[in-house]
């Protein structure tokens, strides 16, 4: 990694930890209120920090790509979820540590009509909170479609942010001052505006900006790939491996939009885009049934998983749809006359489902690349690989001093874990291989 990149990567995070920390900080500045016991104060400080993570949430999915190039578009939505749970955490902690400590303020009222507002914002808040971590982790059980868990998120999010803020000026008791309380509004303010750049302020650019359909070609593997060609304008210009947000279905400022890998060389001169897409059901199942001339929307390029370091040797590794970042990267290398050796580790479920097979094949002959297919059912007499990808494998087929070669690893997250597990068996360093994982939920 770059001394850039570092620097760039320790700037955000002191910046995201000043968001954090600071309106925390500044409400020990200035005049202060009574003095209260240590379990009530440490519950109320764990409420502030978790409602200051909880707005940033909103700055963590905005898009903005100087934000997101130093550690990746996959990375970022990763940290956001887990960032979320530990927000959740302090956020529910802080009315759990004052029932522990039998605060007055939980003594339940004697009237419906004596219940405080900052009391009923809380509840409001928590109930939202409680709700969107419940269908974010149990979507799939629940069996809620991507589109209207999106949308519901969206709604519970901004419920959750906007009722903590109304509860904290509900109390009055830190926030008193008007100073303080104006920060947190002003805070609050800011997350909302985060969130509508991203459904507003974006959408009208790329609306300038749409492209067309202009192919839809069938693959191997029950997967298609869209052609899209610039309309009015010159496109944008990709890295190879980056991928994009398309809106197939409407305006860009529908609610739900959908991240796939561009699959075509980033040589392309007429500012034409690619993206091959399985169908796996909800959305991906209706590809089939756009119409050439359609115009559809892309917001990229996003993403860091890409070439350009030194090395002797690039190692691909791809499993299933995964294939389709590293035919980017193949395909632009081919384009470039880069004649660096290339082995692709391909695992597929069988011979027939190999998307791309074919061209794949024809590539060999423009540029030093070796395909290595890995068959979990292979069919009868076949004599390559088989069963999963492993140390084992790696070893057949790539030559000694492993750590000099640089990885690229796109797949399932189950098959991704287990890469990244041989690969330190056989003592690659992190920095030497890159990870996307194509789960943005």
């Amino acid at each position: 990694m770059s001394h850039r990149a570092l620097v760039t990567k320790a700037v955000w995070s002191a910046v995201y930890l000043l968001f954090i920390l600071a309106p925390l900080l500044a409400l020990l500045a200035g005049t202060l209120p009574p003095s209260r016991d240590v379990w009530t104060e440490f519950s109320v400080a764990l409420g502030y920090s978790g409602l200051a993570m909880m707005g940033l949430q909103f700055g963590l999915t905005a898009r903005f790509r100087y934000v997101t190039d130093p550690w990746g578009e996959d990375v970022i939505y990763h940290f956001h979820r887990r960032v979320s749970l530990i927000a959740v955490g302090l956020v529910v902690a802080h009315p759990l540590i004052l029932l522990a400590a039998g605060s007055e303020k939980l003594a339940p009222p004697d009237a419906l009509r004596d219940v405080p507002l900052g009391a009923v914002f809380a509840v409001l808040s928590l109930g939202s909170l409680i709700l969107l971590v419940a269908m974010a982790l149990w979507r799939t059980h629940l069996k809620i479609s991507y589109e209207t868990w999106h949308a519901t998120h969206i709604v519970l999010a901004v419920v959750a942010v906007a009722g903590g803020v109304l509860h904290m000026v509900g109390w009055g008791f830190y926030l008193a001052d008007p100073l303080k309380r104006a920060l947190w509004i002003g805070l609050a303010v800011f997350w909302i505006g985060l969130l509508l750049y991203v459904r507003i302020v974006k959408p009208l650019f790329m609306l300038r900006r749409p492209y067309r359909v202009s192919a839809l070609r069938a693959e191997r593997g029950d997967s298609l790939t869209l052609v899209m060609r610039p309309d009015g304008h010159a496109g944008f210009r990709f890295r190879p491996d980056q991928f994009g947000w398309l809106t197939l279905w409407g305006s860009p400022f529908r609610i739900t939009g959908h991240p796939f890998s561009f699959s075509s060389s980033a040589e392309a001169p007429d500012g034409h885009v690619e993206m091959t897409i399985r169908s796996l059901g909800d959305f991906t199942s209706a590809i089939g049934q756009v119409p050439v001339g359609r115009r559809v929307y892309l917001d990229g390029p996003y993403g860091a998983f890409t070439i350009g370091n030194p090395t002797d040797m690039h190692v691909l590794i791809a499993g299933g749809i995964g294939i389709t970042p590293m035919m980017s990267m193949i395909r632009t290398l081919a384009d470039r006359g880069d004649r660096r050796p290339v082995v692709l580790l391909y695992g597929s479920k069988d011979w027939e489902s190999v998307t791309f097979r074919e061209e794949l094949e024809a590539l060999q002959a423009r540029l030093d690349l070796r395909v290595v297919h890995v068959l979990t059912q292979p069919p009868p007499g076949w004599t390559g690989e088989q069963g999963r990808i492993t140390a084992d494998v790696f070893k057949r087929h790539l030559p000694p001093r492993y750590a000099d070669h640089e990885y690229f690893i796109c797949g399932p997250d189950v098959m991704m874990d287990a890469i990244e597990a041989a690969l330190g068996e056989m003592q690659v360093p992190l920095s030497r291989y890159h990870s996307e994982r194509y789960s943005f939920v």
